[in-house]
């Protein structure tokens, strides 16, 4: 037996399909080490790990449960860096599973009160966002960055008036790689703005990541007096409704006024990617993360 494995070796040096092999060895070998030296450069942000109280900007705070890390705007703006992803000018916060598996973005927009009472048209919406997708690719190209395409709808934007929030999420294509990502987003709307959430995570991981994300959602809340019905008469109302939410918030008013790229610009922060393969290596960062809390 040990003789005809040596013949079959030899044999198989001697075609191009031990060179294949060999290739694809040293590929795995340096992908690992691309996904180590990531999972080292995430390891080192500033994470806060669970359990834990912080705060969303002025206005809001969350409880982050165990088993959960959380990045300030500092640390959100090096993770932006590491996943290749355009920065937001707000102050942006995250959290995300201590595996990565996925991760949720916040921010909170101080535009005002804004009425619920608007009928969304999700075809007219994709248009816009669809746009917006292409100016941030021009920001991708810039920093040398794969691009995206958007593909369309995962969910069509649901309101629920119950807890005042909005939901939707997009399906989009790597066009390098050609795979495929979900933005899943989440508006809160408050007494004097609304809080932002982008959750990112891979298709196939989709509904596991939404599960636990409305998990971690329990522990969100607006300051006292800062909830939706907290609101009264001569509060400051926002000049635009729940559709515009979708499609760049305060710059739709902009792109009613006649500057249509303003609504791209703002746009081109939105989409956030997951750094390919680094849920791989998830055991590798959770166990880095269990160093920090040492």
């Amino acid at each position: 037996m040990a003789s005809r494995i040596r013949a079959s070796l030899r044999t198989l040096r001697k075609t191009n399909m031990f060179k294949i092999v060999r290739r694809l060895a040293a590929l795995v070998a340096l992908s690992f080490l691309a996904f180590a030296v990531h999972a080292e450069q995430v390891k080192d942000l500033p994470w806060q790990i669970g359990p834990t109280k912080v705060k969303l900007g002025a206005n809001a705070s969350l409880d982050v449960p165990a088993g959960y890390a959380f990045l300030d705007p500092a640390g959100t703006r090096r993770l932006d860096r590491i996943m290749e992803n355009p920065s937001n000018s707000a102050d942006t916060y995250t959290l995300a599973p201590e595996n990565l598996v996925w991760v949720a973005y916040f921010v909170y927009d101080d535009v005002g009160y804004i009425k619920d009472d608007e009928q969304l048209d999700a075809d007219d919406l994709l248009k816009s966002v669809k746009a917006g997708t292409e100016e941030s690719n021009e920001e991708r190209r810039r920093n040398g960055w794969n691009t995206l395409t958007l593909v369309g709808w995962k969910t069509k934007p649901q309101y629920d008036a119950t807890f005042k929030s909005l939901t939707w999420s997009f399906l989009a294509r790597d066009d390098k790689s050609q795979t495929d990502v979900v933005n899943y987003n989440a508006r809160l709307l408050g007494r004097s703005g609304v809080m932002s959430a982008v959750v990112v995570a891979d298709p196939a991981q989709l509904d596991t990541a939404i599960g636990e994300f409305k998990g971690t959602i329990q522990g969100f809340a607006f300051n006292p007096g800062q909830s939706y019905t907290d609101f009264r008469s001569g509060d400051r109302v926002a000049e635009y409704g729940l559709g515009a939410l979708i499609v760049g918030g305060a710059a739709a008013v902009a792109a009613k006024k006649g500057f249509f790229a303003v609504i791209l610009s703002a746009l081109a922060a939105g989409w956030k990617l997951v750094l390919v393969g680094l849920a791989a290596v998830g055991t590798f960062v959770r166990r880095l993360f269990t160093r920090n809390k040492a």
